[in-house]
């Protein structure tokens, strides 16, 4: 059975972080999207246990039932030691993407001995998560999130509790 994990802070998981889980899926006989702290982004927009429950609401609609998501406050390395993980998943949108995931795949497998698969996000590279907060606090142009992120993470950027 192949494992993977997927990680990053997902803050918030947009539809392109979507098309590199479904093309995981298909790759993978389980994925983990890991949920995973980033010391150059400390303090997280949106809380993480409601953005995991909406990341699973996500997965729950989209029938992705080989995906499940964890936590690792620390590195993912420690994770993957801790879990049999036979691949790290990377999404790629551009070519500056590139130089900075090979650099933290290559720190990655020296410290679990785990390589990196990158799979790209297609049609949606021009989405980070960065642009959709922007648009997300910007008052003309909110509106414009809800092509980027799924149903259930668009309801927990607002607040929507249920």
């Amino acid at each position: 059975m192949m494992k993977c994990v997927y990680p990053g802070s997902f803050d918030p998981f947009t539809i392109g972080h979507l098309a590199v889980v479904n093309n995981a899926a298909k790759l993978f006989d389980e994925v983990v999207i890991l949920i995973a702290m980033n010391p150059d982004k400390p303090n997280r927009r949106f809380p993480l246990d409601k953005m995991s429950i909406a990341i699973e609401k996500t997965l729950e609609e989209n029938g992705l039932t080989n995906v499940k998501i964890d936590y690792e406050p620390d590195f993912t390395a420690d994770y993957i030691e801790e879990h049999d993980v036979d691949y790290i998943v990377r999404g790629l949108r551009t070519m500056t993407d590139y130089a900075s995931e090979e650099d933290m795949a290559d720190k990655n497998e020296r410290l679990s001995g785990v390589d990196t698969v990158y799979l790209r996000a297609g049609k949606y590279g021009y989405i980070s998560s960065s642009y959709v907060d922007m648009l997300f606090k910007s008052k003309k142009r909110k509106h414009l999130v809800i092509d980027l992120v799924p149903p259930a993470v668009l309801a927990c950027m607002k607040g929507d509790n249920s």
